[in-house]
């Protein structure tokens, strides 16, 4: 979720860290995130997002579970 708070480089370092993204797909992560308000930034089983979702919320970003 976007706040005022995180940079880009600190969102992009932390998906890039915990998420496994490359450079890139981070940065457009990130300007979605922006520009859209939240963007989903990896799928998968809850068993395996919980971790990345704890990491991301540990390092000060808003992140969430969300069914689709």
């Amino acid at each position: 979720y976007n706040d005022d708070v995180n940079t880009f480089d600190h969102v992009i370092d932390c998906l890039m860290k915990y998420c496994r993204h490359d450079a890139q797909q981070a940065e457009q992560c990130a300007w979605l995130v922006h520009t859209k308000g939240k963007c989903a930034v990896k799928s998968g089983d809850y068993s395996s997002l919980q971790p990345l979702c704890d990491a991301l919320c540990e390092n000060g970003l808003s992140a969430q579970i969300e069914m689709v």
